[in-house]
This record gives structure tokens, C-alpha cells and sequence, in this order.
């Protein structure tokens, strides 16, 4: 295969849009030809790239070579019987529902966007609502096929240190090419909603440890501008999937909703300034109705699908996700670091807890998780999220590399202490160098 064309060059960014970098893009069209690239990768590296839904640098390679598989999408085979299907590692989450939802099946965990590819959810071991129950999204994968760094097409299994390894190693152990997932059975396309508030963090993080078990799915939207005895005012949602005994003659049709815009003149001046998220926040909370509704898959697991291209309400200069994980025992650290983030104007705050563990680089563990968005144009906002970075660190958290872009080096040791194991199985694959990006060099995640 000849060497890719200076013409390809292109200027990436994450979600976040914070910061971009110049590679080469390769789109190749079949597992056999993304072997040839990796293959003949350039000094600089190589790297995969899906939808582009991370939300910092970890899909960016600068001055090297990233490969685009968004034309790897074939749905390989489909056993409807038993709810296991193989794709490619471009196919979207999104189109997967398309496949297997109006033949009784759902995927295993999706987190809050279905724009993500089944490479990406590997590469990140995605989690959502339901990981108190059910683990991260590798979990649920019964075999991958890794284009490894020397080209060759390798198959792995659970338990094994090369699937552990790139289940969570951010796409630094090979280029997945497809895998087999298994699926959860569902008798409709609705969901089952309970909705209940909590007036302050002590009594959502009572709710939440007493309650949870009940739910396969729970999460808290917080308001992330309140304070003192209000501090961790919260409405919960959580869910199950509607049977036909919840919703007789219920359908297994998707049901999508209107998809809208975002004007290019919108400003996040005009729509993120504290006073006006104050007055959304308590609005919010007063007007939870509190019980049992339907909601759609769709409205229930990807709300911000419905808008294109949200991250523009954030402005010219982007927006960041900080994502951290605690322990359980460490609710003074999620009370102490709600109290510093108010001031700076979070958009969106959600919390919920996790369960086991996975693989050595995999982000969640059994605690607390909170993610937060702000603009990135907010003031103090580096100092602040330093300064909330040691926190973590010192409870015994980490930060989501999948969703960083902005982490020092010399905290990662810290956050991951099964770092080591991890950069052993990654090298053991990767003994030349050949898979870079922007995050493993800003981080120090590779050694050589």
C-alpha cells in the first residue's frame, strides 16, 4: 500500500474543542488494509479515530498519523436467537440500536451519547447508568480482533492481558478492527422512569446507597450552582426497560424525536452566565415530577443527541468535562469539591456510583463518579481543576483520561496504581513505539 498523501493532512480537535492538532487521516475500507497502515506507521505514530466524541486529545496524533474508520462498519453477523452480534469497530452505537432493538435486544451499556463506535467504547471501556449492576462496556464483549502494532490480526478473549489492556488502553495497544457483543434482551422500546429529589448531597447519597440496587439504571442530575444546606440539590432518575406487562401492546420501534440546531451566532455568554443557570437549576429541580413515567430509549440514555452539535453552545473557545472517580468513604471529598466548583459556573453536573472494576487502565471502580461541564472561557478554571486534581489524587480518585485534556503527568501514577501492569501487557504488543496520541505524550502514558 503506498504511503499516505500529504493531501490528507488534517486539524483535529476532541468535543471539547480545546485542543487541536495537525495530523495525517487515513480512512481505510477493510480490516486488511488497516493492517498495511499500521504496519508502515510513520516515526510519529499512529493512532484510531471514531466519531471524534472524546471529549480531549486522546484521538489526536500531532505530526503523526491517525486512522478514521468510519467506513469499518459492517454489521458482520447477528445471532438473534442468542443476542450476540459481531461489527466492525466503526459501526456507531447508534446504528447498532437501529439493528437490534426492533428484534428485542438492547446494548449491554451505552454511555450518555450513541455517537460514539464500538472501537471507541472499547478503547474508553464506556460506562453508563447501569454500572452499579453491570460493569463498563468491555465487560460484555466476547471477543475482539486487535490490529496489532506490527500489522498482524490478533483475536482476544477476557482475561487475557492483551484484551484487559485494551479494554480502557485509549486505542495504545492496536487498532480494534471488530468484535462480538453480547446484547440485553428487551420487550419494548420504552423505559420506566422513577424520578425523585433530594434537597442536599447527604440525603442523594443516601438515596443513591440505598436504593440503587433496585434500578438497573440510576443517575442524579445536581445543581451545580447551589449551596450551603442546599449544596447537592438533586433531581434522581432512574430506570428499567418497560416489559409488556408495564406497557401492553408496547412496541420494540425507536422512537426518535425531533432532532434541532445550534445557530452559528448562539453565544455562551448570552446562556451560561451564572444568574440564568441559577434560575434553569432551581426551575429544574422544582419542576421534577416525582414518580413513575415512560420515556423513550432515546429521550432516557441520549438526551443531548436530539441537539446537533451542542458543543457549540459553549462558545468559540469549547468546553471541558471533568469526570472524577472517588472511593466509597470519600463523600467528604465529593461534598468539598461541589462546594469549589460552584463558583465556576458548571453547565451540566450529573452523579451516580459504580460498581467492580475492570481492566488496569479502566476508569471506573466501586465509588462515587461526578462530571461536570464547563466553558472552557470560564476564569480560573485550569487553576481550579489543578487544585481539584490533588484532591482526587489524595482520596484515592482518578480522572477520565478518555475525557482529559488538560491532566499533569505527574499525577497519573497516583490516580492508576495498576499503571505498571498495564504498561507492561501495552508494550509486550507495542515493542517498537507504533501507537501514539496527543494524551499518552502530554500524560507520559508510553514510556518509549
Amino acid at each position: 500500500m503506498a504511503a499516505p498523501s500529504l493531501t490528507n493532512r488534517r486539524t483535529l480537535r476532541g468535543w471539547g474543542r480545546t485542543a487541536p492538532s495537525t495530523a495525517l487521516v487515513v480512512e481505510p475500507s477493510s480490516c486488511d488494509e488497516l493492517a498495511e497502515i499500521v504496519a508502515q506507521a510513520p516515526p510519529r505514530g499512529v493512532i484510531a479515530r471514531g466519531l471524534g466524541r472524546s471529549y480531549g486529545d486522546v484521538a489526536q496524533n500531532a505530526g503523526g498519523l491517525v486512522v478514521d474508520t468510519h467506513r469499518l462498519t459492517r454489521v458482520v453477523e447477528f445471532d438473534e436467537e442468542h443476542g450476540v452480534i459481531t461489527a466492525e469497530a466503526g459501526c456507531s452505537l447508534d446504528a447498532l440500536v437501529d439493528v437490534v432493538l426492533p428484534r428485542g435486544w438492547f446494548l449491554p451499556v451505552t454511555p450518555g451519547t450513541a455517537s460514539v463506535t464500538l472501537g471507541g467504547a472499547i478503547a474508553a471501556d464506556v460506562h453508563g447508568k447501569n454500572h452499579h449492576r453491570d460493569g463498563a462496556f468491555a465487560r460484555h464483549v466476547e471477543s475482539l480482533t486487535l490490529i496489532t502494532p506490527a500489522g498482524e490480526q490478533l483475536e482476544l478473549g477476557p482475561g487475557t492481558s492483551g484484551f484487559d489492556a485494551t479494554a480502557g488502553g485509549l486505542g495504545l495497544t492496536g487498532i480494534v478492527a471488530r468484535c462480538t457483543l453480547r446484547l440485553l434482551p428487551v420487550e419494548t422500546g420504552q423505559m420506566v422512569v422513577t424520578t425523585e429529589r433530594a434537597r442536599g448531597i447527604d440525603e442523594l447519597l443516601a438515596q443513591l446507597t440505598s436504593t440503587d440496587h433496585l434500578y438497573r439504571y440510576s443517575v442524579a442530575w445536581v445543581d451545580g450552582r447551589a449551596r450551603g444546606a442546599k449544596l447537592g440539590r438533586s433531581v434522581l432518575l432512574r430506570g428499567d426497560h418497560a416489559t409488556r406487562d408495564d406497557l401492553p401492546g408496547g412496541s420494540l420501534a425507536r422512537e426518535r424525536g425531533r432532532r434541532l440546531g445550534v445557530p452559528p451566532a448562539v453565544s455562551a455568554a448570552l446562556l451560561l452566565r451564572g444568574p440564568a443557570l441559577s434560575a434553569y437549576n432551581v426551575a429544574r429541580f422544582r419542576r421534577a415530577r416525582e414518580g413513575r413515567s415512560t420515556e423513550t430509549v432515546d429521550t432516557f440514555f441520549y438526551p443531548l443527541d436530539a441537539i446537533a452539535d451542542w458543543n457549540r453552545l459553549y462558545g468559540r473557545r469549547g468546553l471541558v468535562q471533568y469526570q472524577f472517580a472517588v472511593p466509597f468513604g470519600a463523600e467528604e471529598t465529593v461534598r468539598s469539591l461541589l462546594e469549589r466548583f460552584a463558583a465556576a459556573n458548571p453547565v451540566l453536573v450529573v452523579l451516580k456510583q459504580f460498581g467492580d472494576a475492570s481492566g488496569p487502565l479502566s476508569f471506573p471502580f466501586p465509588g462515587w463518579t461526578v462530571a461536570l461541564d464547563f466553558a472552557a472561557s470560564t476564569s480560573g478554571l485550569a487553576q481550579l481543576l489543578d487544585d481539584a486534581d490533588e484532591v482526587v489524587a489524595q482520596a484515592g480518585g482518578r480522572i477520565y483520561l478518555a475525557k482529559d485534556a488538560r491532566m499533569h503527568a505527574s499525577l497519573l501514577e497516583r490516580m492508576y496504581p495498576r499503571l505498571e501492569e498495564w504498561r507492561s501487557a501495552q508494550s509486550a504488543l507495542d515493542q517498537n513505539g507504533v501507537m501514539r496520541c496527543d494524551l499518552a505524550r502530554r500524560v507520559r502514558l508510553v514510556t518509549r
